[in-house]
This record gives C-alpha cells, sequence and structure tokens, in this order.
C-alpha cells in the first residue's frame, strides 16, 4: 500500500477502542475521532523510515558478499572479522544406522529440558521420544556451581529413572550448552560467563562439562557428556539424521545464529588438524555481523540503550542479531511509532504512556516481564495477520498492549511499519543465508548450487510469523535466481535441536561416521 492511499484513507470511528476512566473518573486519555490530516502529518516519516529500511537487490548483493567475506576470514584466523566462526569439533553426523537409547539435555535459560530418544536405525529410525521440562528455581541461578549442576543431575535422574526406563549400560548425554564456552573438544568447554540472569559462582574458567559428569557422579548417575553442542549445532544434526543434503541451519527465534558443513582444507586456523571426515561443523555466531546493513535511526537508539555497560566497546554489539531476530522487532517499531506519534500526531495529541515503555511490543512471543501488561501474544505478527475491513485486530493490538486509540488512517500506517521492520529483517536473514551458501561453491564447484541443497531452519519467529518466512525465502530467490534457487530447500526442522542433540550423542559414543 502506497504512502498516499495510508494517508487519504477515509478514517473510521474507533468503535470499541473507547478511553477508559479512572477510579477518580478521569479519562486516561482524551481523543476524539480524528481526521485523515493526522496520519498525513506522520506520511512523511513512514516514507524515510521505508528508504532507509530498503532491502533492494543490489543491498542484498553487497550483504550476501560481506558474509562470504567474513566467513572466509573469520577461519583464517581467530579475531578475523566480526564472525567468530567457532569450530564445533562434530566431525561425524548421524546416519541412520545409529540404535540404542539417548539422552539429550538442553540448558539455555530459566528452564531445561531433558529428552530420551531411542532409536533403531534406518529401518526403523526414531522408535520413541520423551521429554519432560524444569523450572530452575530463582535461587539457584544465583547460587554456585555444585548447588546448580547438583539439581540438574537429579532432575535427570528422575527423568532417567522414570517407568523404570534406566539404560542397562552407562547413559550417553548430548548436552546443548546456550551460554558463552569454548570450546576444546567434542565433549568439552570452558564456560565464558553467564549470560540470562544467571550469576552462578565458582562455574567461569570451568569445563561445564566437566561440572555436570561431576554431579552426576556425587548423584550416583551411571551417565556421561558425550557430546556438547549449542542448539544450532544440534539442529543440523537432527535435521542431517532425515536428509543428507541439510549443509547450513539456521535459529531464527527470540535470537539467531547459523551454522554449516565446512572442508577442514579451508579453515586455515586449524592448521593441518583434520579428522578422518575431512569435514566439521562450524558454528558462525552471525549475530555479530555489521557490513552493508540498512539502519535507521531507531536501530542506533536501541542498539546504543541496550549495550551492557563495561562489556562491549562499541555500538555495534551484535547489530545483525537486533536487525533480523524476534527479540528486537517489535521494539524498533515501537520507536518509529513513538517517533511518529510525537513528531507527527498519528494517535491524536495525546501521547500514551505504555507506547513510551522499551520492548512494549514483541513480534511473536518475546515477554518482557518487567513492564506492566506487557504483550503476551504475538503482536507483530497477529496485526499483520489482520483481514478485516477496519483493521479491528490492529486496533485491539494497540489498544490491549500499548493503550493507544486509533482510526482506521493510523492503523493503515502502524501496519505498514510493521510490514517494513519486518521485510528488512526477513530479507537480510536470506541474504546471510545465501552468503554461506555462495561461499561453499566458491571452495567446491556444484557443490551447493549444482544439486540439491537443504537449510534447515527453526526458531519461533521462523515458525510462526508466515510473512518472515515468505520474505525470506523470496531473498534467496531473488539473489539466487530462478533456475538456481530451484536446487535450494529451505525447511523447517521443528524441535531439531533436542533430537539432534541425542543423535551425536550417539554418533559420538560408537558410532562414529563420515559427514
Amino acid at each position: 500500500m502506497s504512502v498516499t492511499a495510508i494517508a487519504t484513507a477515509t478514517p473510521s470511528a474507533i468503535g470499541s477502542f473507547r478511553t477508559r476512566r479512572s477510579t477518580n473518573g478521569v479519562s486516561r486519555f482524551k481523543m476524539s475521532v480524528r481526521s485523515g490530516s493526522v496520519s498525513m502529518a506522520a506520511a512523511p516519516m513512514l516514507t524515510k523510515l521505508q528508504q532507509d529500511c530498503a532491502t533492494p537487490l543490489p543491498v542484498l548483493r553487497n550483504v550476501a558478499a560481506s558474509m562470504s567475506d567474513d566467513i572466509r576470514a573469520g577461519l583464517a584466523v581467530d579475531g578475523g572479522s566480526d564472525l567468530k566462526m567457532i569450530l564445533s569439533y562434530v566431525d561425524s553426523l548421524p546416519t541412520g544406522d545409529e540404535k540404542g537409547l539417548f539422552y539429550a539435555l538442553d540448558l539455555g535459560g530459566t528452564n531445561f529440558r531433558v529428552l530420551r530418544v531411542e532409536l533403531g536405525g534406518k529401518d526403523k529410525r526414531v522408535i520413541a521420544i520423551e521429554s519432560d521440562q524444569v523450572s530452575i528455581p530463582q535461587g539457584l541461578m544465583s547460587a554456585t556451581s555444585e548447588e546448580l549442576f547438583d539439581f540438574i543431575a537429579s532432575a535427570l535422574a528422575n527423568f532417567a529413572h522414570k517407568d523404570g526406563n534406566f539404560p542397562g549400560k552407562k547413559g550417553e548425554i548430548g548436552f546443548t550448552f546456550s551460554f558463552p564456552v569454548k570450546q576444546t573438544s567434542i565433549d568439552s568447554g570452558i564456560l565464558i560467563k553467564w549470560t540470562k540472569g544467571f550469576a552462578v559462582s565458582g562455574t567461569a574458567g570451568k569445563d561445564v562439562v566437566a561440572c555436570l559428569n561431576e554431579a552426576m557422579d556425587r548423584k550416583g548417575i551411571d551417565m556421561r557428556v558425550s557430546a556438547l553442542v549449542n542448539d544450532t549445532v544440534a539442529t543440523l544434526a537432527g535435521a542431517r539424521y532425515w536428509d543428507d543434503d541439510v549443509m547450513v541451519a539456521v535459529i531464527l527465534g527470540t535470537g539467531t545464529n547459523a551454522c554449516y558443513v565446512e572442508r577442514m582444507d579451508c579453515i586455515p586456523k586449524l592448521q593441518g588438524e583434520f579428522s578422518p571426515s575431512g569435514r566439521t561443523i562450524v558454528n558462525l555466531e552471525w549475530g555479530a555481523f555489521s557490513k552493508g546493513l540498512p539502519l535507521t535511526v531507531f536501530d542506533r537508539d536501541m542498539d546504543a540503550a541496550s549495550i551492557n555497560p563495561g562489556e562491549q566497546a562499541n555500538s555495534s554489539f551484535n547489530i545483525f542479531e537486533k536487525t533480523i531476530s524476534g527479540m528486537y522487532l517489535g521494539e524498533i517499531a515501537r520507536r518509529a511509532l513513538l517517533h511518529m506519534a510525537e513528531e507527527g500526531s498519528l494517535f491524536g495529541k495525546s501521547m500514551p504512556e505504555k507506547l513510551s515503555m522499551p520492548f512494549v511490543l514483541g513480534p511473536y512471543l518475546f515477554r518482557n516481564p518487567t513492564i506492566p501488561n506487557c504483550c503476551r501474544t504475538p503482536d507483530l505478527s497477529t496485526m499483520q495477520q489482520d483481514g478485516t475491513e477496519d483493521l479491528h485486530t490492529v486496533g485491539s493490538v494497540l489498544y490491549n498492549v500499548a493503550g493507544v486509540e486509533s482510526n482506521l488512517s493510523s492503523r493503515k500506517i502502524v501496519l505498514a511499519v510493521c510490514d517494513t521492520v519486518v521485510k528488512r529483517a526477513a530479507r537480510l536473514a536470506g541474504a546471510g543465508i545465501v552468503g554461506i551458501l555462495q561461499k561453499i561453491e566458491e571452495d567446491t564447484k556444484d557443490a551447493i548450487f549444482g544439486k540439491r541443497t537443504v537449510v534447515a531452519m527453526d526458531g519461533g519467529l521462523y515458525e510462526r510469523y508466515p510473512q518472515y518466512r515468505r520474505y525470506l525465502k523470496e531473498a534467496v530467490a531473488e539473489l539466487l535466481g530462478p533456475e538456481t534457487s530451484q536446487n535450494i530447500v529451505i525447511e523447517h526442522s521443528k524441535d531439531g535441536s533436542g533430537i539432534g542433540a541425542a543423535l551425536l550423542a550417539a554418533t559420538n559414543s560408537k558410532y562414529g561416521r563420515n559427514l
């Protein structure tokens, strides 16, 4: 929809979105039905936002080429680019021959999951999957290392012994650990620091696998960790189990990351340390990518406000993540709408207080518990699914979440802002994927574009946001062209990380396979 069409749309009555009265009888907001001239004042601001967020083909090509260059530089030497290019030490992936009972432990926040996966080889594949989710008590998030890992080990023991289904041999665990670690082997990694509200003492600088193994020993549990992975690597492994053509995995949820299968002789910083397979999975940590991105004043302001004091020296920390991942899309939209409300009277003369609250708008399931009545629904996505003539759903979300009264004209501008922010995000993510594929193809002609190649996708943003999925796939097709893009399959791998961790426990216990 053009800006002119938005600005001159016939205003509708506010309908059910009336001002509420406080206990003293005074209206919280005094807003009348507004004329189209109010939204007309915001129209040039929308045009500026659309221009700043534009992702035409030349911009996408530049982002894809820069991603390829950064991958190559990061593989040459540690610190060679924005991308860390972390070696996963996964040089054997599942083949389908795996048999037995294996476990996965997924620790990445205030809850952790335990899974038991029974594998039956190529004929039966996955026979059964069981899982439990356990909440970590608030006190343990700032307890000692022993206390936290003892709690985890006890929960694992309870799960393993449930229904008398404990394995007759030593249990093998795939440990998905989503905190910063310096991995030193497939089954060891040194914790760099706790994040996500954890402040556990006595763990930084220690091997987290050893911490868990020692806790299991204290609890008398005959189990051990045979694979330490992050969720992106586990997703690739889980998808590869079902499809040998999977070469790349991408997580697009609250945060984002990507990994891919790389030839070891294309990793100069390995200095000739090759495995028998000659291939390994490399974790990009692509959220830190920063080159060629179309940024707005709202991105820069949000980025500056989100820096952790004393931890980042510049204001471009994880800027790619902040432009494409779920945690930030609603906040970018909120800042743009606040500007339009303050400078362009988008919602009339009164300023709803809640619209000034950071992260009051969420793109899918992000919640900020510090904000009263923060969104508990997929706000941006919900608004973009609105098919009603008067955009009733958009008006409802604005009123219930941000305390905003609106007419049809302003709702159309809100919808255009959401679409602009999400379209840029998805198309940049698509360009990043193409950058990975191009790098692999440059080193091995027809390894990617000459045959079917699968990119495994997971994460709530990708899964639950239809427009995001569509824009991402369109960008990939534009960049690769109609013929080549037919060979690239972008496929959702739901919960692949949980199964993938258990499968990597299998491949690294007794089923060493080539990639």
